[in-house]
């Protein structure tokens, strides 16, 4: 994925209204819901809820690493797209996250915390991490979502 936009031809990204940007994890989630309630009607065609736990979980962890580990958030988008979501969480460190070793792996050197990284590993798809030139690295993932098999 670029720099700059998800994904061209697709929607517009979702960025939270005016007077109420992403600050924190919390905060993220509740766009997020947000952000699937508008697009997955809940009455017609609603989500499936393991899913979008699913992605409230992703979206949790990628901010709360930016918040904790890199320099801050300097960033959040959500492109909703027919099939699921498209999430870029740009904070402001270079460090990459380290690689993990498989679905449900532990972290090497296993210590307090460290599953953050390896839950958005198993739920997410389509993972990219790509460093900024000023500084910092965009994080982007794809989360799928699916309806409950009511038609549409």
């Amino acid at each position: 994925m670029r720099e700059e936009g998800l994904a061209p031809a697709r929607p517009a990204p979702a960025r939270a209204a005016p007077g109420t940007s992403v600050k924190s994890a919390a905060a993220a989630r509740a766009h997020a819901r947000a952000v699937v309630d508008a697009r997955w009607n809940r009455a017609a065609r609603p989500a499936r809820e393991e899913d979008v736990v699913d992605l409230l979980l992703v979206v949790s962890e990628l901010v709360a690493n930016a918040l904790r580990h890199g320099g801050g958030l300097a960033g959040f988008e959500m492109t909703p797209v027919r099939d699921g979501i498209r999430l870029a969480v740009r904070d402001h460190s270079d460090a990459v996250p380290a690689p993990v070793g498989g679905q449900g792996s532990r972290p090497a050197g296993h210590r307090v915390g460290g599953y953050g990284w390896p839950l958005v590993v198993r739920l997410a798809q389509d993972i990219t991490v790509e460093k900024r030139s000023g500084g910092g690295k965009t994080i982007s993932v794809f989360v799928p979502i699916r309806t409950t098999g009511r038609p549409d």
